[in-house]
Protein backbone atom coordinates (compact mmCIF):
# COMPACT_ATOMS: atom_id res chain seq x y z
CA UNK A 1 0.00 0.00 0.00
CA UNK A 2 1.29 3.29 -0.47
CA UNK A 3 2.09 5.79 1.91
CA UNK A 4 1.36 9.28 2.18
CA UNK A 5 4.36 11.38 1.54
CA UNK A 6 4.65 15.11 1.83
CA UNK A 7 6.83 15.39 -1.14
CA UNK A 8 4.65 18.44 -2.71
CA UNK A 9 5.14 21.91 -1.05
CA UNK A 10 1.20 22.79 -1.70
CA UNK A 11 0.27 20.07 0.73
CA UNK A 12 2.36 21.88 3.22
CA UNK A 13 0.27 25.07 2.33
CA UNK A 14 -3.18 22.90 2.77
CA UNK A 15 -2.13 21.58 6.09
CA UNK A 16 -1.58 25.30 7.81
CA UNK A 17 -5.48 25.59 7.51
CA UNK A 18 -6.74 22.12 8.38
CA UNK A 19 -7.98 23.13 11.76
CA UNK A 20 -9.93 26.01 10.46
CA UNK A 21 -11.46 24.26 7.77
CA UNK A 22 -12.27 21.07 9.50
CA UNK A 23 -13.88 23.33 12.29
CA UNK A 24 -16.36 24.91 9.54
CA UNK A 25 -17.31 21.46 7.85
CA UNK A 26 -18.56 20.35 11.65
CA UNK A 27 -20.65 24.50 12.01
CA UNK A 28 -21.73 23.14 8.80
CA UNK A 29 -22.93 20.04 10.01
CA UNK A 30 -24.38 21.32 13.19
CA UNK A 31 -26.88 23.54 10.93
CA UNK A 32 -28.45 21.54 7.87
CA UNK A 33 -30.13 23.44 5.68
CA UNK A 34 -31.95 22.58 2.51
CA UNK A 35 -32.36 23.35 -0.63
CA UNK A 36 -31.89 27.71 -1.12
CA UNK A 37 -32.61 28.03 2.57
CA UNK A 38 -29.10 27.53 3.56
CA UNK A 39 -28.30 31.10 5.00
CA UNK A 40 -26.38 29.95 7.66
CA UNK A 41 -23.94 27.96 5.75
CA UNK A 42 -23.23 30.29 3.46
CA UNK A 43 -22.68 33.57 5.57
CA UNK A 44 -19.97 31.19 7.18
CA UNK A 45 -18.24 30.38 3.57
CA UNK A 46 -18.01 34.00 2.81
CA UNK A 47 -16.40 35.06 6.42
CA UNK A 48 -14.21 32.40 6.03
CA UNK A 49 -13.04 33.20 2.43
CA UNK A 50 -12.67 36.80 3.40
CA UNK A 51 -10.44 35.44 6.77
CA UNK A 52 -8.85 33.96 4.28
CA UNK A 53 -7.48 37.00 2.32
CA UNK A 54 -10.53 36.51 -1.12
CA UNK A 55 -12.14 38.92 -2.74
CA UNK A 56 -15.75 37.89 -1.87
CA UNK A 57 -19.15 38.01 -3.94
CA UNK A 58 -22.19 37.51 -2.32
CA UNK A 59 -25.78 36.89 -3.89
CA UNK A 60 -23.79 35.19 -7.25
CA UNK A 61 -26.44 34.50 -10.14
CA UNK A 62 -28.98 36.47 -7.63
CA UNK A 63 -29.25 33.45 -5.77
CA UNK A 64 -28.87 34.61 -1.81
CA UNK A 65 -27.39 31.31 -0.48
CA UNK A 66 -24.62 31.53 -3.68
CA UNK A 67 -21.31 32.71 -2.74
CA UNK A 68 -17.55 33.03 -4.85
CA UNK A 69 -14.47 34.24 -3.92
CA UNK A 70 -10.81 34.95 -5.76
CA UNK A 71 -7.24 35.31 -4.88
CA UNK A 72 -4.48 36.44 -7.33
CA UNK A 73 -4.72 38.27 -10.12
CA UNK A 74 -4.85 37.63 -13.80
CA UNK A 75 -3.50 34.40 -16.13
CA UNK A 76 -6.22 31.30 -15.99
CA UNK A 77 -8.88 30.61 -13.83
CA UNK A 78 -9.37 27.89 -11.79
CA UNK A 79 -12.71 27.38 -10.06
CA UNK A 80 -12.75 25.12 -7.18
CA UNK A 81 -16.61 24.04 -7.04
CA UNK A 82 -18.34 23.26 -3.27
CA UNK A 83 -22.07 22.41 -1.97
CA UNK A 84 -22.84 22.82 1.68
CA UNK A 85 -26.91 21.56 1.50
CA UNK A 86 -28.96 18.83 3.83
CA UNK A 87 -30.93 16.28 3.46
CA UNK A 88 -34.59 16.26 4.96
CA UNK A 89 -35.28 13.02 7.19
CA UNK A 90 -31.98 12.90 8.50
CA UNK A 91 -31.69 13.88 11.86
CA UNK A 92 -28.67 11.72 13.52
CA UNK A 93 -26.81 12.23 16.36
CA UNK A 94 -22.95 12.31 14.98
CA UNK A 95 -20.88 10.05 16.26
CA UNK A 96 -23.26 7.44 17.22
CA UNK A 97 -23.82 4.21 15.62
CA UNK A 98 -26.89 3.81 15.95
CA UNK A 99 -30.05 5.77 14.87
CA UNK A 100 -30.27 8.71 17.25
CA UNK A 101 -32.56 11.94 15.57
CA UNK A 102 -31.15 15.09 17.47
CA UNK A 103 -33.23 17.04 19.51
CA UNK A 104 -34.98 19.74 17.65
CA UNK A 105 -33.97 18.59 14.54
CA UNK A 106 -34.86 16.98 11.23
CA UNK A 107 -32.43 17.25 8.38
CA UNK A 108 -28.77 15.92 8.19
CA UNK A 109 -25.89 16.16 6.00
CA UNK A 110 -26.69 12.39 4.70
CA UNK A 111 -24.92 12.93 1.41
CA UNK A 112 -21.41 14.92 3.24
CA UNK A 113 -21.85 18.25 1.84
CA UNK A 114 -20.71 20.15 4.97
CA UNK A 115 -17.24 18.17 4.13
CA UNK A 116 -17.74 18.86 0.44
CA UNK A 117 -17.54 22.58 0.63
CA UNK A 118 -14.99 23.03 3.23
CA UNK A 119 -12.87 20.31 1.30
CA UNK A 120 -13.24 22.76 -2.28
CA UNK A 121 -12.51 25.65 0.04
CA UNK A 122 -8.85 24.12 1.83
CA UNK A 123 -7.80 22.99 -1.76
CA UNK A 124 -8.51 26.95 -3.08
CA UNK A 125 -6.88 28.46 0.29
CA UNK A 126 -3.72 26.19 -0.69
CA UNK A 127 -3.77 27.45 -3.86
CA UNK A 128 -4.03 30.73 -3.27
CA UNK A 129 -1.08 30.66 -0.49
CA UNK A 130 0.92 28.92 -3.85
CA UNK A 131 0.23 31.94 -5.75
CA UNK A 132 1.24 34.34 -3.54
CA UNK A 133 4.62 32.09 -3.06
CA UNK A 134 5.40 31.52 -6.62
CA UNK A 135 4.07 35.02 -7.83
CA UNK A 136 2.34 33.03 -11.00
CA UNK A 137 0.00 34.82 -12.74
CA UNK A 138 -3.14 32.97 -11.91
CA UNK A 139 -6.54 33.22 -10.15
CA UNK A 140 -8.13 30.97 -8.18
CA UNK A 141 -11.68 30.86 -7.39
CA UNK A 142 -14.15 29.10 -4.81
CA UNK A 143 -17.91 28.27 -5.71
CA UNK A 144 -20.14 27.96 -2.71
CA UNK A 145 -22.95 26.17 -4.49
CA UNK A 146 -26.35 25.70 -2.61
CA UNK A 147 -29.09 23.48 -3.62
CA UNK A 148 -27.19 20.78 -5.05
CA UNK A 149 -29.80 17.97 -3.95
CA UNK A 150 -32.40 18.67 -6.65
CA UNK A 151 -32.60 22.25 -6.55
CA UNK A 152 -29.92 22.33 -9.70
CA UNK A 153 -28.15 26.03 -8.27
CA UNK A 154 -24.87 24.98 -10.81
CA UNK A 155 -27.51 24.85 -13.69
CA UNK A 156 -28.56 28.56 -12.38
CA UNK A 157 -25.55 29.65 -12.21
CA UNK A 158 -24.01 28.46 -16.07
CA UNK A 159 -27.22 30.35 -17.05
CA UNK A 160 -26.00 33.78 -15.49
CA UNK A 161 -22.89 33.54 -17.22
CA UNK A 162 -20.67 33.11 -13.40
CA UNK A 163 -18.43 30.27 -15.54
CA UNK A 164 -17.90 32.34 -18.47
CA UNK A 165 -14.66 33.61 -17.44
CA UNK A 166 -13.31 29.79 -16.13
CA UNK A 167 -10.78 28.30 -17.40
CA UNK A 168 -10.75 24.97 -15.25
CA UNK A 169 -13.43 23.45 -12.86
CA UNK A 170 -12.42 21.19 -10.23
CA UNK A 171 -14.62 19.29 -8.04
CA UNK A 172 -15.02 16.23 -5.24
CA UNK A 173 -17.31 14.12 -3.72
CA UNK A 174 -17.31 11.96 -0.22
CA UNK A 175 -17.15 8.67 -0.59
CA UNK A 176 -16.26 5.20 0.79
CA UNK A 177 -12.91 5.00 -1.57
CA UNK A 178 -10.61 7.74 -2.98
CA UNK A 179 -9.90 7.71 -6.64
CA UNK A 180 -10.60 9.76 -9.75
CA UNK A 181 -14.72 10.04 -10.36
CA UNK A 182 -15.68 7.83 -13.21
CA UNK A 183 -17.27 10.94 -15.13
CA UNK A 184 -20.75 9.23 -16.00
CA UNK A 185 -23.88 10.80 -14.74
CA UNK A 186 -27.34 10.88 -15.84
CA UNK A 187 -29.08 14.04 -17.42
CA UNK A 188 -32.02 14.95 -15.66
CA UNK A 189 -35.47 17.19 -15.34
CA UNK A 190 -37.48 17.54 -12.67
CA UNK A 191 -40.96 18.52 -13.96
CA UNK A 192 -44.45 19.02 -12.26
CA UNK A 193 -48.01 18.30 -14.22
CA UNK A 194 -50.66 19.87 -12.61
CA UNK A 195 -53.95 18.71 -13.99
CA UNK A 196 -57.39 20.82 -13.78
CA UNK A 197 -60.68 19.12 -14.00
CA UNK A 198 -64.10 19.86 -12.01
CA UNK A 199 -65.65 18.80 -9.08
CA UNK A 200 -68.94 16.97 -8.25
CA UNK A 201 -70.53 14.97 -5.59
CA UNK A 202 -69.31 11.40 -6.26
CA UNK A 203 -72.24 9.85 -5.83
CA UNK A 204 -75.38 11.98 -6.75
CA UNK A 205 -74.05 13.57 -9.88
CA UNK A 206 -70.21 11.33 -10.82
CA UNK A 207 -71.11 12.55 -14.51
CA UNK A 208 -70.92 15.82 -13.94
CA UNK A 209 -67.33 15.38 -12.31
CA UNK A 210 -64.20 15.44 -14.26
CA UNK A 211 -61.57 13.99 -12.21
CA UNK A 212 -58.10 15.15 -11.99
CA UNK A 213 -56.53 12.63 -9.84
CA UNK A 214 -58.21 9.87 -12.40
CA UNK A 215 -55.81 11.94 -15.21
CA UNK A 216 -52.36 11.79 -12.68
CA UNK A 217 -52.85 7.83 -12.35
CA UNK A 218 -53.58 7.29 -16.19
CA UNK A 219 -50.50 9.50 -16.72
CA UNK A 220 -48.87 6.97 -14.02
CA UNK A 221 -50.04 4.54 -16.23
CA UNK A 222 -48.60 5.66 -19.68
CA UNK A 223 -45.58 6.47 -17.84
CA UNK A 224 -44.85 3.16 -16.54
CA UNK A 225 -45.80 1.57 -20.09
CA UNK A 226 -43.28 3.73 -21.87
CA UNK A 227 -40.45 2.04 -20.12
CA UNK A 228 -40.70 -0.97 -21.92
CA UNK A 229 -39.89 1.72 -25.04
CA UNK A 230 -36.86 3.32 -23.55
CA UNK A 231 -32.90 3.33 -23.41
CA UNK A 232 -32.25 0.98 -20.22
CA UNK A 233 -29.77 3.40 -19.10
CA UNK A 234 -32.92 6.10 -18.76
CA UNK A 235 -34.79 6.36 -15.63
CA UNK A 236 -37.92 7.29 -14.45
CA UNK A 237 -39.44 8.34 -11.18
CA UNK A 238 -42.63 10.08 -9.78
CA UNK A 239 -44.09 11.30 -6.18
CA UNK A 240 -47.96 12.41 -5.77
CA UNK A 241 -47.65 16.72 -4.70
CA UNK A 242 -51.34 17.05 -4.53
CA UNK A 243 -54.26 14.23 -4.66
CA UNK A 244 -57.20 16.41 -5.01
CA UNK A 245 -58.13 16.15 -1.27
CA UNK A 246 -59.06 13.77 1.16
CA UNK A 247 -62.59 13.62 0.77
CA UNK A 248 -63.25 10.19 -1.70
CA UNK A 249 -67.27 11.80 -1.95
CA UNK A 250 -65.93 14.87 -4.02
CA UNK A 251 -64.37 14.46 -7.50
CA UNK A 252 -61.23 15.72 -7.54
CA UNK A 253 -61.02 18.84 -9.07
CA UNK A 254 -57.14 19.06 -9.45
CA UNK A 255 -54.09 17.14 -8.82
CA UNK A 256 -50.39 17.59 -9.40
CA UNK A 257 -47.71 14.85 -9.55
CA UNK A 258 -43.90 15.13 -9.95
CA UNK A 259 -41.63 13.74 -12.23
CA UNK A 260 -38.36 12.79 -12.80
CA UNK A 261 -37.14 11.95 -15.68
CA UNK A 262 -33.13 11.19 -16.52
CA UNK A 263 -30.90 9.81 -19.32
CA UNK A 264 -27.50 8.57 -20.14
CA UNK A 265 -26.95 11.54 -22.74
CA UNK A 266 -28.60 15.49 -22.79
CA UNK A 267 -30.04 15.28 -26.07
CA UNK A 268 -31.80 11.71 -24.98
CA UNK A 269 -32.52 13.20 -22.41
CA UNK A 270 -34.69 15.96 -23.91
CA UNK A 271 -36.97 13.46 -26.17
CA UNK A 272 -37.77 11.10 -23.18
CA UNK A 273 -39.49 14.77 -21.37
CA UNK A 274 -41.17 15.46 -24.52
CA UNK A 275 -42.47 11.57 -24.29
CA UNK A 276 -43.55 12.04 -20.99
CA UNK A 277 -45.32 15.72 -21.89
CA UNK A 278 -47.48 13.15 -24.88
CA UNK A 279 -48.63 10.98 -21.92
CA UNK A 280 -49.95 13.95 -19.75
CA UNK A 281 -51.83 15.45 -22.73
CA UNK A 282 -53.40 12.20 -23.41
CA UNK A 283 -54.39 11.82 -20.01
CA UNK A 284 -55.99 14.67 -19.95
CA UNK A 285 -57.81 13.77 -23.13
CA UNK A 286 -59.01 10.54 -21.70
CA UNK A 287 -60.49 12.27 -18.94
CA UNK A 288 -61.73 15.77 -20.47
CA UNK A 289 -59.16 17.85 -17.81
CA UNK A 290 -56.53 20.01 -18.44
CA UNK A 291 -52.81 19.83 -17.93
CA UNK A 292 -49.77 22.18 -17.25
CA UNK A 293 -46.26 21.25 -16.61
CA UNK A 294 -43.72 23.20 -14.86
CA UNK A 295 -39.85 22.71 -14.84
CA UNK A 296 -38.65 22.05 -11.10
CA UNK A 297 -34.69 21.56 -11.77
CA UNK A 298 -31.98 20.10 -14.74
CA UNK A 299 -29.05 18.71 -14.80
CA UNK A 300 -26.76 17.74 -18.07
CA UNK A 301 -24.64 14.29 -17.88
CA UNK A 302 -21.04 15.18 -17.02
CA UNK A 303 -18.35 15.17 -19.37
CA UNK A 304 -15.02 13.66 -18.94
CA UNK A 305 -11.52 15.13 -19.40
CA UNK A 306 -8.87 13.14 -19.91
CA UNK A 307 -5.69 15.12 -19.33
CA UNK A 308 -7.60 16.73 -16.30
CA UNK A 309 -8.10 12.82 -14.64
CA UNK A 310 -5.12 11.77 -15.63
CA UNK A 311 -2.92 14.37 -13.97
CA UNK A 312 -5.44 14.11 -11.09
CA UNK A 313 -4.43 10.40 -10.41
CA UNK A 314 -0.82 11.08 -10.62
CA UNK A 315 -1.55 13.58 -7.73
CA UNK A 316 -2.82 10.92 -6.13
CA UNK A 317 -0.82 8.07 -6.60
CA UNK A 318 1.89 10.39 -5.13
CA UNK A 319 0.26 11.05 -2.14
CA UNK A 320 -1.31 7.33 -1.58
CA UNK A 321 -4.92 6.84 0.57
CA UNK A 322 -6.03 8.53 3.33
CA UNK A 323 -4.22 7.30 6.28
CA UNK A 324 -6.41 6.31 8.64
CA UNK A 325 -5.72 5.15 12.62
CA UNK A 326 -7.43 2.06 14.58
CA UNK A 327 -9.27 4.09 16.01
CA UNK A 328 -10.97 5.59 12.66
CA UNK A 329 -11.81 1.68 12.27
CA UNK A 330 -13.15 0.79 14.83
CA UNK A 331 -15.62 3.33 14.70
CA UNK A 332 -16.33 2.37 10.51
CA UNK A 333 -16.76 -1.44 12.16
CA UNK A 334 -19.43 0.01 14.37
CA UNK A 335 -21.01 1.41 11.90
CA UNK A 336 -20.58 -1.57 9.51
CA UNK A 337 -22.49 -3.91 12.18
CA UNK A 338 -25.74 -1.77 11.04
CA UNK A 339 -25.32 -2.39 7.58
CA UNK A 340 -25.92 -5.74 5.36
CA UNK A 341 -23.26 -7.55 3.86
CA UNK A 342 -25.45 -6.26 0.13
CA UNK A 343 -24.66 -2.53 1.26
CA UNK A 344 -21.11 -3.36 1.71
CA UNK A 345 -20.97 -5.52 -1.84
CA UNK A 346 -22.83 -2.71 -3.47
CA UNK A 347 -20.03 -0.06 -2.68
CA UNK A 348 -17.80 -1.98 -4.39
CA UNK A 349 -19.47 -3.16 -7.65
CA UNK A 350 -20.38 0.54 -7.76
CA UNK A 351 -16.56 1.50 -8.08
CA UNK A 352 -15.73 -1.54 -9.77
CA UNK A 353 -13.77 -2.80 -7.28
CA UNK A 354 -12.90 -6.62 -5.76
CA UNK A 355 -14.73 -7.02 -2.58
CA UNK A 356 -13.14 -6.90 0.88
CA UNK A 357 -15.23 -7.34 3.78
CA UNK A 358 -12.80 -7.22 6.28
CA UNK A 359 -11.90 -3.81 5.26
CA UNK A 360 -14.08 -1.28 7.10
CA UNK A 361 -11.92 1.88 5.60
CA UNK A 362 -10.41 2.75 2.24
CA UNK A 363 -7.02 1.73 2.07
CA UNK A 364 -6.13 1.61 -2.07
CA UNK A 365 -6.30 4.32 -4.85
CA UNK A 366 -8.61 3.94 -7.56
CA UNK A 367 -7.92 4.43 -11.08
CA UNK A 368 -9.85 6.63 -13.98
CA UNK A 369 -12.58 4.83 -15.43
CA UNK A 370 -13.41 2.25 -12.67
CA UNK A 371 -17.05 0.81 -12.65
CA UNK A 372 -19.29 0.27 -15.54
CA UNK A 373 -21.61 3.41 -14.99
CA UNK A 374 -24.41 1.25 -14.21
CA UNK A 375 -24.85 2.50 -10.07
CA UNK A 376 -25.19 5.98 -11.31
CA UNK A 377 -27.39 9.40 -10.36
CA UNK A 378 -27.55 13.25 -11.42
CA UNK A 379 -25.35 16.12 -10.73
CA UNK A 380 -25.78 19.73 -11.38
CA UNK A 381 -21.74 19.33 -12.01
CA UNK A 382 -22.61 17.70 -14.99
CA UNK A 383 -24.45 21.32 -16.19
CA UNK A 384 -20.61 22.87 -15.74
CA UNK A 385 -18.94 20.27 -17.36
CA UNK A 386 -20.58 21.30 -20.89
CA UNK A 387 -19.17 24.84 -20.30
CA UNK A 388 -16.38 24.20 -18.58
CA UNK A 389 -13.22 21.59 -19.12
CA UNK A 390 -14.10 19.52 -15.46
CA UNK A 391 -12.20 16.81 -13.43
CA UNK A 392 -13.95 15.40 -10.23
CA UNK A 393 -12.12 12.67 -7.53
CA UNK A 394 -14.39 10.87 -5.06
CA UNK A 395 -12.38 11.37 -1.32
CA UNK A 396 -12.84 8.64 1.24
CA UNK A 397 -14.36 9.80 4.23
CA UNK A 398 -16.85 7.27 5.49
CA UNK A 399 -17.32 3.47 6.03
CA UNK A 400 -17.53 1.16 3.14
CA UNK A 401 -20.93 -0.38 2.34
CA UNK A 402 -22.33 3.04 4.26
CA UNK A 403 -25.62 4.13 1.84
CA UNK A 404 -25.25 7.72 0.70
CA UNK A 405 -28.46 9.43 2.29
CA UNK A 406 -28.56 7.57 5.37
CA UNK A 407 -28.61 8.18 9.08
CA UNK A 408 -25.35 6.15 9.15
CA UNK A 409 -23.33 8.69 6.47
CA UNK A 410 -24.45 11.28 8.37
CA UNK A 411 -23.21 9.99 12.14
CA UNK A 412 -19.93 9.80 10.53
CA UNK A 413 -20.75 13.38 8.89
CA UNK A 414 -18.05 15.33 12.12
CA UNK A 415 -15.41 11.88 12.69
CA UNK A 416 -11.94 12.00 12.49
CA UNK A 417 -12.00 9.99 9.73
CA UNK A 418 -13.92 12.49 7.81
CA UNK A 419 -11.70 15.61 8.25
CA UNK A 420 -8.95 13.03 7.32
CA UNK A 421 -10.41 12.02 3.88
CA UNK A 422 -11.44 15.77 3.60
CA UNK A 423 -8.10 16.90 3.85
CA UNK A 424 -6.70 13.94 1.40
CA UNK A 425 -8.73 15.30 -1.20
CA UNK A 426 -7.97 18.79 -0.53
CA UNK A 427 -4.18 18.11 -1.17
CA UNK A 428 -5.10 16.20 -4.25
CA UNK A 429 -7.07 19.11 -5.56
CA UNK A 430 -4.50 21.80 -4.94
CA UNK A 431 -2.15 20.04 -6.18
CA UNK A 432 -3.82 19.33 -9.49
CA UNK A 433 -4.30 22.82 -9.60
CA UNK A 434 -0.76 23.94 -8.69
CA UNK A 435 0.48 21.81 -11.76
CA UNK A 436 -1.86 23.53 -14.05
CA UNK A 437 -0.72 26.42 -12.71
CA UNK A 438 2.91 25.56 -13.22
CA UNK A 439 2.32 24.45 -16.84
CA UNK A 440 -0.26 26.10 -19.01
CA UNK A 441 -0.09 23.69 -21.83
CA UNK A 442 -1.99 20.90 -19.44
CA UNK A 443 -4.79 23.43 -19.65
CA UNK A 444 -4.53 23.83 -23.47
CA UNK A 445 -4.65 19.88 -23.69
CA UNK A 446 -7.88 19.77 -21.38
CA UNK A 447 -8.92 22.62 -23.55
CA UNK A 448 -8.96 20.11 -26.20
CA UNK A 449 -9.88 17.08 -25.17
CA UNK A 450 -12.95 19.18 -23.81
CA UNK A 451 -13.79 20.63 -27.78
CA UNK A 452 -12.99 17.22 -28.84
CA UNK A 453 -15.54 15.33 -26.66
CA UNK A 454 -18.23 18.26 -27.08
CA UNK A 455 -18.12 17.78 -31.00
CA UNK A 456 -20.00 20.62 -32.27
CA UNK A 457 -22.96 19.40 -29.71
CA UNK A 458 -24.71 22.25 -28.92
CA UNK A 459 -25.48 22.73 -25.09
CA UNK A 460 -28.96 23.32 -24.53
CA UNK A 461 -29.36 24.41 -20.49
CA UNK A 462 -31.96 21.69 -19.13
CA UNK A 463 -32.85 24.42 -16.95
CA UNK A 464 -35.05 26.97 -19.54
CA UNK A 465 -34.27 30.67 -19.06
CA UNK A 466 -38.14 31.45 -18.05
CA UNK A 467 -37.42 28.75 -14.94
CA UNK A 468 -36.34 30.74 -11.89
CA UNK A 469 -35.37 28.90 -8.57
CA UNK A 470 -37.45 28.75 -5.60
CA UNK A 471 -35.51 31.16 -3.78
CA UNK A 472 -36.50 31.62 0.08
CA UNK A 473 -35.83 34.87 1.77
CA UNK A 474 -33.07 35.20 4.50
CA UNK A 475 -34.87 34.72 8.03
CA UNK A 476 -35.75 38.69 9.67
CA UNK A 477 -33.74 38.25 13.05
CA UNK A 478 -34.59 40.66 15.58
CA UNK A 479 -33.28 42.03 18.27
CA UNK A 480 -34.58 43.50 21.80
CA UNK A 481 -33.60 47.08 21.86
CA UNK A 482 -32.60 47.40 25.81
Amino acid sequence: MAQMQNTDEIWSMVEEHVPDLCAMADTVWETPELNYREFESASCHAAMLRDKGFRVSENVGNIPTAVMGEAGEGGPVIAFLGEYDALPGLSQEAGVARQQQRPGETSGHGCGHNLLGAGAMLAAIGVRDFLLQTKLPGRVRYYGCPAEEGGSSKGFLVRSGAFDDVDIAISWHPAPFAGINNPISLACNELEFHFKGRAAHASSSPELGRSALDAVELMNVGANYMREHMPSTARIHYAMINGGGIAPNVVQAEATVRYLIRARELDELHGLVERVKKIADGAALMTETSVSYDVVSGDANLIGNTPLEQLMYRKLEALGPPQFDAADRAFAEEIRSTLSEQDIRAAYARFGLPVKLDVPLCDIIFPPENGDGRHVGSTDVGTVSWVVPTVQMRGATYAIGTPGHSWQLVAQGKSPAAHKGMTHAAKVMAATASDLFRDPALIDAAKADFAKRRDGRPFINPIPDDVMPPITQPPVIKKDIG
